[in-house]
């Protein structure tokens, strides 16, 4: 489930990103995305290619090395923000992500989220954000 209002545009020097045509409530479900599911030997392989950028790491049990997925929706549209406006929440039962709006979010702005996994961690991501 993708919420009819929101919409991918091109953004010079960042690529394809979600932006809303009206505004939203903080709290809104956004995104509902099932994910494909993919063991540590297949993130190795994924992980060499463009891909990389746009998977999440799934989960993590005990000491075992980490699985990866691919959401299907837009999820992977997404760009990152330190002062994100939106969170994902991973739902690993039934292999959803779901996006949500964390604040007000106005007409035309863009939805973004933090790719540390909280949408207030601070810490220095693997790529120069813009």
């Amino acid at each position: 489930m993708i919420r009819s209002f929101l919409y991918l545009k091109k953004i010079p020097g960042k690529g394809r990103g979600v932006f809303t045509s009206e505004a939203i409530r903080p709290g809104t479900l956004l995104e509902e995305s099932p994910v494909i599911v993919m063991q540590p030997s297949d993130r190795a392989n994924i992980d060499k290619t463009l891909l990389h950028d746009y998977i999440f790491e799934w989960g993590q049990r005990n000491s075992e090395p980490m699985r990866c997925c691919m959401a299907l929706g837009w999820a992977p549209m997404y760009n990152h923000s330190y002062k994100s406006n939106c969170e994902y929440y991973m739902d690993f039962d039934e292999e959803l992500i779901q996006i949500k709006a964390i604040r007000e979010i106005g007409k035309d702005e863009e939805l973004t989220i933090n790719y540390n996994g909280d949408w207030n961690d601070e810490k220095k991501v693997w790529f120069e954000v813009k």
